[in-house]
């Protein structure tokens, strides 16, 4: 199967965006490199771990409410995956949303993608599919479809919105919504404001997946920028910033050390913290106000009964 690859994904993109982060005053990475082949398996396993509330309480959701799912979402439709990796979550919509003619999964590991896509090639041998390669928060295009469709939806699950800083995910939410067009629509996931301790525990578990995920980006800027991090001189460490409503994990130098990539040198000093991701937590309110400034409205939410996580389903006016 033929994996539609952007720009947006080479080594030139990917320099640019380490350099950028590591020269500023508060060192930064991207999330998005994260996600390597062997990132990719390490965010499966972190999904099934007994801490990691989001994807078991989300899958909780879709199953209880699939069916008024797929009749929002209507019939003749592609259905665009952002960060598809290989999750149950899709499955489910692919066997229980019959109105899907294309699905296009999109995501930033060719590898991974190929080998997902292939899958659900065979196991929905009805279905058109179109993988590409992309890093969707980047302008990419996706390939004319054969089959016949009349709605774009977006698919954005997990709490991968909560990985922008409010002001970026309205302007990301804006592209969707350019993305979807008219009588488009965005299924997304949105983690719902809760107690400081469930959160703590969610992103330190106690096995160290999420410790060697986080470490695991160095590891993959080492190879594919020949750089010299030393994983052993670094830690992980994530804490909730109830302040300002956001999860924040960083890399933290454990001694003074200097860091070479392509002649160009960056110093830590003991104590020091690369900012590797936020995640920002929303009230129902706070999310639709977010949804609405970006040009949706917000259809319908599906909640556990805890009220944990979300489910929304949003509709774009244009």
């Amino acid at each position: 199967m033929e994996v539609k690859k952007a720009d947006s994904t080479g080594i030139k993109s990917m320099y640019a965006d380490v350099i950028e982060g590591l020269s500023k005053s508060r060192k930064e990475l991207p999330s998005k490199y994260f996600y390597d082949e062997r990132g990719s398996e390490l965010f499966e396993e972190i999904c099934n771990l007994e801490e990691y509330y989001i994807t078991r309480t989300e899958l909780e959701i879709m199953k209880e409410n699939i069916s008024d799912i797929s009749e929002i979402l209507g019939k003749k439709l592609m259905f665009i995956e952002y960060g598809s990796g290989s999750s149950e979550k899709i499955k489910i919509i692919l066997d229980q949303v019959k109105g899907i003619n294309v699905y296009v999964p999109i995501d930033i590991s060719c590898r991974h993608l190929a080998k997902s896509a292939a899958q659900i090639a065979s196991e929905y041998n009805h279905l058109e599919v179109i993988p590409v390669c992309a890093d969707y928060s980047k302008p990419f295009e996706i390939p004319e479809p054969k089959s016949e469709i009349k709605h774009r939806i977006v698919y954005f699950p997990g709490s991968t919105i909560g990985n922008f800083h409010p002001q970026d995910a309205r302007v990301f939410l804006e592209k969707i919504v350019k993305v979807a067009g008219e009588n488009g629509g965005l299924l997304i996931g949105v983690d719902l404001k809760k107690n400081k301790t469930i959160l703590d525990k969610a992103y330190n578990d106690a096995r160290g997946v999420t410790a060697e995920f986080n470490l695991n980006q160095l590891m993959h800027i080492n190879r594919e920028l020949g750089s010299n991090f030393n994983l052993d001189k670094f830690k992980h460490k994530a804490f909730y910033n109830e302040e300002k409503g956001r999860v924040e994990m960083h890399l933290e130098s454990l001694d003074d050390q200097r860091v070479k990539l392509n002649g160009k040198v960056f110093d830590f000093s003991r104590g020091e913290r690369i900012w590797t991701e936020s995640s920002y937590k929303y009230s129902l309110k706070e999310f639709e106000q977010l949804a609405q400034s970006a040009g949706f409205r917000v259809r319908k939410v599906w909640t556990d009964e805890k009220e944990l996580f979300s489910v929304q389903y949003l509709e774009c006016f244009l």
